[in-house]
């Protein structure tokens, strides 16, 4: 039986060498963090022990300890040099024994790491885990997650969540790559990163490309295709460095804000103005939550997206496992990364009141914002820093929203100047619906309750619609619970449709020429309580005819 997930994960930088250890793994959730003699039974990894799929349907409490065991042998002749150990996300805190010795830590629940295995590998191995989660009973960033779940918050789940993968590498090794196109100047700037001090080759187009390692090399890219939703070309190239090798690809994609023809300040692509259309994109599994049940699984929600006639998902407040920004670089979606909250408990009337009363607070008030832990502070940055170098590859990625609704807000000005240091290339949405700073290039708003009606920003910033909608739609026999979480509720497809269709050709389409630059939908898929999607949390039933959704997005693309 196939292990789930086991695909090759990073199509960014892909090498022959790969062993999945996704499957089955033995499980323990105690109350100290000392490796147990015996383990309560088998958990289905990379699904997390609350989720269906896992086999396990357990809770893990902030004061537990979840544990996990697995047994491996390399195959023959994998061992290169280095053996390196991949998670793609463990929630929260992991410690890392091989053979019994510690050779990994890792805080923060969203983003991979590795860890090198080399000294403790041996005949047969025992691969020991140890996770601590604190869920949103601490500063650690969390996502929509929430032990208390209900409404806009979704069941709290623990541990291994993304694939577990071998590698293995030569002494001399490619660390990584930084792929940068320079549009204007029909150039790609690519950055081989290592330790060794050779000298890497690159392969492009029939010829051989001498680059050094950690410096940035200019890569000709003459008459080149532009990568377009409509047109997602990609360019593959090859890294050599001694007997180390890896497999990238690069698009031609320049994104920016900018004053179009008539006046109004919009978004770029290309050097030409494209209308931003898209779905919130939550990436919540009925079975699986944060996990995708399957590659198939997001190929299927890029795929009735496009169908649909939307050009972007923003992939809200979770880091997708990467094949998903794969899938859209090569189908041709545009992505908006959220990063992930984190802070302690938050007020009501910091992150809900606004949505009524257009309240906006200084978010240099740690205190109000629940940000006065230091730590959890130091830790945002490093995960931005950190969230920026993972999918700083992926042309499909154009746009930053660093903070959402006030969730763990503070210090907008400093962290936009920051990741904009750490970025240059993409959007930022600093402030994404309230608690606007005034700065950056956008104004983002976030209507619900009250009709949206245009207007364009006094400081002559582009005017975004980053969230609106969410009207609900319950369809029986397809819900998580008896629970109907929605901004306006429908009984029926014909109710709903219609609904849908006056509010983008009374509200959304008419604002396109006055100078809104973007409209994102929420959702793209129902969650737990959440009944706005378009799309039933299983995935079973589409709630709205696909070509009605398809006529509406071609209205605001040719406005």
């Amino acid at each position: 039986m196939k292990a789930p997930l086991s695909e090759y994960p990073r199509m960014i930088m892909v090498r022959d060498s790969f062993m999945s250890l996704n499957g089955i793994w033995e499980y323990a959730i105690r109350k100290d963090n000392s490796i147990p003699e015996t383990f309560d039974g088998e958990i289905l990894v990379p699904f997390s022990p609350e989720s269906p799929l896992s086999l396990v349907n357990r809770f893990v409490a902030p004061d537990d300890y979840l544990i996990y065991r697995k047994r491996f042998t390399l195959p023959p002749r994998f061992n290169k040099g280095h053996v390196i150990l991949h998670f793609g996300a463990v929630d929260q805190i992991a410690t890392v024994f091989l053979n019994g010795i510690p050779v990994g830590f890792n805080e923060g629940g969203f983003l991979p790491f590795e860890v090198v295995l080399d000294s403790a590998l041996q005949a047969e191995n025992e691969l020991i885990v140890i996770v601590k989660d604190y869920s949103d009973q601490s500063f650690y960033s969390r996502g929509k997650q929430k032990i208390k779940r209900g409404q806009i918050w979704y069941t709290a789940q623990s541990g291994i969540y993304m694939p577990v993968w071998l590698e293995s590498v030569p002494k001399d090794f490619i660390s990584s790559l930084k792929i940068t196109p320079l549009y204007d100047e029909a150039q790609v700037e690519i950055k081989v990163f290592s330790k060794s001090n050779l000298t890497a080759t690159i392969l492009f187009n029939g010829e051989k490309y001498k680059c050094p390692t950690n410096k940035a090399f200019l890569l000709p890219v003459p008459n080149f295709i532009s990568w377009h939703p409509n047109n997602p070309h990609l360019y593959p190239f090859s890294v050599l460095l001694g007997e180390d090798k890896v497999d990238s690809y690069f698009a031609m994609r320049k994104v920016s804000v900018a004053v179009a023809k008539d006046g109004h300040r919009r978004i770029f692509l290309n050097n030409e103005v494209l209308f931003q259309t898209g779905l919130l994109d939550q990436g919540y599994f009925s079975d699986t939550h944060l996990t995708p049940p399957s590659d198939e699984a997001l190929i299927k929600d890029i795929k009735l997206a496009k169908d649909m006639g939307f050009n972007v998902l923003r992939k809200h407040i979770k880091i997708e496992w990467e094949r998903f920004y794969y899938h859209c670089d090569r189908l041709g979606m545009l992505v908006w990364q959220d990063f992930v909250n984190g802070g302690e408990k938050y007020r009501a009337g910091v992150i809900h009141l606004p949505a009524v009363l257009n309240l906006h607070f200084k978010d240099t008030n740690y205190k109000l914002f629940k940000r006065s832990n230091a730590k959890g502070r130091m830790l945002f940055y490093l995960e931005a820093k950190n969230t920026i170098e993972h999918l700083y590859n992926y042309p499909s990625i154009i746009l930053w929203t660093v903070f959402n609704e006030g969730w763990g807000q503070f210090d907008a000005q400093k962290l936009l100047a920051y990741v904009k240091r750490l970025d240059n290339t993409r959007l930022i949405d600093i402030t994404s619906g309230w608690h606007d700073q005034k700065i950056g290039d956008f104004k983002s708003w976030h209507v619900y309750f009250r009709k949206y009606r245009h207007r364009n920003d006094k400081l002559k910033r582009a005017t975004i619609l980053s969230e609106f909608g969410g009207f609900s739609y319950k369809v029986r026999g397809h819900t998580f619970s008896d629970t109907n979480f929605g901004y306006k509720k429908y009984k029926d497809e014909a109710s709903f449709t219609k609904a849908f269709k006056n509010l983008y050709e009374k509200e959304i389409i008419p604002s396109v020429k006055k100078g809104l630059a973007a409209a994102i939908y929420t959702q793209l898929s129902d969650v737990e309580d959440e009944l706005n999607g378009l799309i039933t949390y299983d995935r079973q039933v589409i709630k709205i005819d696909v070509n009605v959704v398809k006529e509406i997005n071609d209205k605001l693309l040719l406005e």
